[in-house]
């Protein structure tokens, strides 16, 4: 972990989101199994909305309220997320592929058994993120704040956390390769910091996370 050389990581793949020209949606409420294609929601009110195994292709979500949303399974490719805002949203199983997520306020969204794939999630504030078992390849965190977020069981490749700042994450059971902590802002790991292997850390964090390591091996320090 600390002292690998920035080299030895292999970078992100980002996402090159080109939206075509948009269509406004009004066509009411989403839909389970719904097919939406180039099309932009703004301001719209999802709240309790159930649209499971619906797939967004080139499509732009502005600004939309997700609280309670059930989005399980869904299918979002080519797209962009700005400003959505929400409680519960439930995006279990869901599958993103090249996707931008830009100032997101999220409390207890559900992303587990999830696939994400070149996403970027930029700046905002995302509470209890539950992303256990989700797999995660090339994506990047950037200048976001991830309270408590739950990597359990996950799979992480290719992932970074520039300028981030990660309070109280669980990494237990996760599995990690090429992925670079250094950028963070902070980082705080209250569960899992033995599964680290496969991750890069800078040597102020390693000084940071020494109260966490020598607990995980039962060292007291005195």
């Amino acid at each position: 972990m600390a002292g690998r050389g920035k080299e030895t990581v292999r970078a992100v793949r980002r996402p090159e989101v080109r939206l075509p020209e948009l269509q406004p949606y009004d066509g009411g409420e989403l839909e389970s199994e719904g097919d939406y294609d180039g099309l932009e929601f703004a301001d719209a009110d999802w709240v309790g909305q159930v649209a499971r195994g619906a797939r967004f292709m080139d499509c732009a979500v502005r600004r939309c309220a997700l609280d309670e949303t059930v989005l399980s399974r869904a299918r979002i490719i080519d797209s962009v997320l700005s400003s959505v805002r929400g409680v519960g949203t439930d995006l279990s199983q869901a599958s993103l592929r090249d996707v931008e997520v830009s100032d997101a306020r999220l409390g207890g969204a559900q992303l587990h058994g999830a696939v994400l794939e070149r996403v970027v999630v930029r700046g905002g504030k995302i509470d209890f993120l539950n992303l256990r078992t989700a797999k995660l390849r090339d994506v990047a965190f950037e200048g976001c704040v991830l309270v408590e977020a739950d990597f359990s069981g996950a799979e992480l490749q290719r992932v970074t956390f520039d300028d981030c700042t990660i309070a109280r994450a669980d990494f237990t059971g996760a599995r990690m390769k090429d992925v670079d902590l250094r950028g963070a802002a902070a980082v705080d790991i209250t569960r899992g910091i033995d599964r680290l292997d496969g991750a890069v850390i800078s040597p102020t964090q390693l000084l940071d996370l020494a109260p966490a390591f020598a607990t995980a091996i039962g060292v007291r320090v005195e």
